[in-house]
């Protein structure tokens, strides 16, 4: 809703991170990121979008 710093990242299980697809700033809008998993195991991951307003973590299932 608003520009600034954000940063989305893409976490095993684990907790180790395994790609950052974006970390800077942005402005206030919509934005598709591809993600390219192409070296990364079938699975589930863990991704988070952090703002500096609000941190949102969701799960996704990578199937190959």
């Amino acid at each position: 809703p608003e520009a600034g710093n954000l940063i989305l990242a893409v976490y095993n299980t684990v907790g180790e991170e395994v790609a950052t697809l974006v970390n800077g700033f942005t402005e206030a809008g919509f934005y598709n990121i591809t993600f390219d998993a192409s070296s990364l195991p079938s699975g589930i991951y863990l991704y988070k979008l952090q703002s500096a307003n609000s941190v949102q973590t969701k799960k996704m299932m990578l199937l190959k």
